[in-house]
């Protein structure tokens, strides 16, 4: 918001929250009934045009907000090299709200403007009218209201809610208080209007007119150059008449200069140029894809979890995966999609986010695979290729530690990373599968003063270390599984092994263990706290215990371009197996941990906090 709000400030519906979308159900309603009564041909082209516009709008958009998002974490091309946080996409996360605006702006002029029902399809007098009042009236008189927003009166009460983003990224085109849209509406029904009076407008003009409007706003707005130089130099007049994103950017970095909608006429008309234009323009398009320290290798999990990829929804994306939204059911079909599509044609890992602490950079490559994807036999192959691939990708750009996440680390799989170890003994990357620092992290979070806990299964590294570290610092660990019991106990010290005790009648309240199902939870008693070992949270079916969170810590003030929550954790918090592959290059550690190699748990828990690292319980 704005740092002294005006009037028409807020969005009228804003109030409604997520329910916002309801103010078009009298539209689609309409159009429903017209449909049932008429059928579709009494539809004419404008009328039918309009729904499928506002969703190809929103495609369109999101198209743009993936392909910046995935081209800033690369780095290639950047221009302002500085962090996005959380606060910046709660302030853009209404983005959608021009596009309902726009929606009741159409319908409202097909209701009141009879020409607009004998429309045609397309026009070609109509478009050439269309661009020339573009170039003239809209270019214009948008310099001089730009210029004027800028005035300390204007600014502080509206222009600086859309100043307040620094870096920008597409949807950053259209955070504007709602007074701004409303004569930015008046501003480009200009092009659109006329040609209808005129009795030459088209359908097809209005759309890609609206198009173009939502083309260059989001080219604008994204932070890396792409606008190539062979075009400039191809048509030199072209930088008169078309923007680029660093030019846009030096308007959000320097405030005062490169005032232009999108064609730069004016400002050099007027002097209001930045003079660093060319020489950021040309910087930008010299940044190569950044080398990073560490690289940190996870994987989709659920359908849904497309949309909470960095390069996914924005929204979606700065919440816990486990806080779903209402219309993830509407988008589904989406997901699916993107799983077929990663299946056949994901060949290899790609970049998702990017984060800095300090001068330490890291980077998130996601397998384009799904959970239930390692679970099938026949896929254990081609994972490990992709894996494998993205190992000896991150070793030849010179990345020092590469971790593990999720099911990328599984034993059944690469038994931890030590299969890729083995194949590769000469390997310059270490690979670290954070067991370590994830055994530390549930030792941490069981209750002080306790004397015995329940361990349900040990399937894990993290289980077992778990146990061993729980013996041996003389808390009894109970178990009722004969197996597990007897192999345990011959990995304990000799002394220690009084502290395993076998028991199907002894249950403590403090239970620990990688994949505690329904049954065995309905068995624990009355107030019980269940401690997960595993990177996967436990099913929560008993309202009378408490859940901990997976191992999990909170990160340093010093981490910057956090916007993302990681998979189900809060905001701000990162998984302890993430965070080991953080240490271990900190430190600079140079052994692998993989396999049965584990880290030193004091180690590496004093490593974390010495580093800023903070843990979420503390007894």
């Amino acid at each position: 918001m704005a740092t002294r709000p005006g009037p028409l400030t807020e969005w009228p519906w804003q109030w409604m929250g997520n329910f916002k979308y309801l103010v078009l159900v009298p539209a689609v309603l309409h159009t429903a009934h017209r449909v049932a009564t008429k059928g579709w041909g009494d539809l004419d082209p404008a009328y039918a045009t309009m729904l499928p516009a506002l969703l190809l709008r929103m495609i369109h958009n999101q198209i743009w907000i993936s392909l910046s998002r995935y081209q800033t974490a690369r780095r290639k091309n950047v221009i302002v090299d500085r962090s996005i946080e959380f606060e910046q996409v709660d302030r853009e996360r209404s983005w959608d709200d021009q596009i309902i605006f726009n929606g009741l702006e159409f319908y409202l002029a097909y209701a009141m403007i009879p020409n607009v029902r004998l429309l045609p399809i397309w026009r070609t007098d109509g478009a050439i009218v269309t661009v020339l009042l573009h170039m003239g009236p809209v270019e214009f008189l948008y310099y001089w209201f730009h210029r004027a927003l800028h005035h300390h009166f204007l600014y502080s009460r509206y222009h600086s809610h859309h100043h307040a983003s620094i870096v920008t990224e597409p949807i950053t085109s259209v955070i504007h208080p709602f007074a701004e849209h409303v004569v930015y509406f008046m501003l480009f029904s200009i092009p659109t209007l006329t040609p209808i009076f005129m009795g030459c407008g088209s359908v097809l003009g209005i759309v890609l007119y609206i198009a173009y409007i939502d083309f260059m706003n989001n080219m604008g707005h994204c932070n890396f150059e792409l606008v190539p130089k062979w075009i400039f130099k191809a048509f030199p007049p072209l930088k008169y008449l078309m923007y680029t994103p660093s030019f846009h950017s030096l308007h959000h970095t320097q405030f005062r200069t490169n005032y232009s909608l999108f064609m730069p006429f004016y400002d050099y008309m007027y002097n209001t140029m930045d003079k660093s234009s060319d020489e950021l323009y040309e910087k930008s398009l010299k940044v190569t894809d950044e080398t990073p320290d560490l690289v940190h290798l996870t994987h989709m999990t659920t359908l849904q979890s497309t949309y909470h990829l960095r390069i996914g929804i924005a929204s979606i994306a700065s919440k816990p995966s486990n806080k779903p939204v209402w219309y993830s059911w509407m988008i589904w079909p989406v997901a699916f999609l993107s799983m077929v599509l990663a299946w056949v044609y994901g060949s290899s890992a790609f970049v998702i986010e990017r984060l800095q602490m300090k001068k330490f950079k890291m980077q998130t490559w996601a397998i384009p695979r799904y959970n239930f994807q390692y679970g099938m036999t026949l896929e254990r192959e081609s994972i490990n290729s992709l894996i494998e691939k993205a190992i000896l990708d991150a070793d030849e750009r010179g990345v020092k530690v590469l971790s593990l996440g999720l099911l990328n680390q599984a034993k059944t799989l690469n038994r931890s990373g030590e299969l890729f170890i083995q194949k590769y003994p000469k390997l310059r990357v270490r690979l670290v599968d954070g067991s370590g620092l994830a055994t530390a992290v549930v030792l941490k979070s069981i209750p002080f003063g306790t004397k015995k806990v329940f361990l349900s299964r040990i399937t894990s590294k993290v289980a077992q270390g778990t146990a061993i570290a729980l013996c041996e610092i003389g808390i009894q660990v109970i178990m009722n599984q004969k197996k597990e019991h007897d192999m345990l106990k011959s990995r304990l010290p000799e002394g220690r092994t009084v502290y395993l005790k076998f028991s199907n009648k002894d249950i403590p309240k403090i239970w620990i263990g990688d994949n505690i199902d329904d049954k065995q939870q309905q068995r624990a008693p009355k107030g019980t706290t269940f401690i997960p070992t595993s990177q996967f949270p436990l099913k929560k079916i008993r309202r009378d215990c408490t859940y901990l969170s997976t191992p999990a810590m909170k990160i340093p003030e010093t981490m910057e371009n956090v916007h993302t929550c990681e998979n189900w954790l809060p905001r701000r918090v990162m998984s302890a197996w993430r965070i080991a592959g953080i240490l271990h290059a900190l430190e600079g550690w140079d052994m692998h941990e993989s396999g049965d190699d584990m880290m030193d748990i004091d180690k590496t828990w004093s490593a974390a906090i010495k580093h800023g690292f903070a843990p979420l319980t503390k007894y």
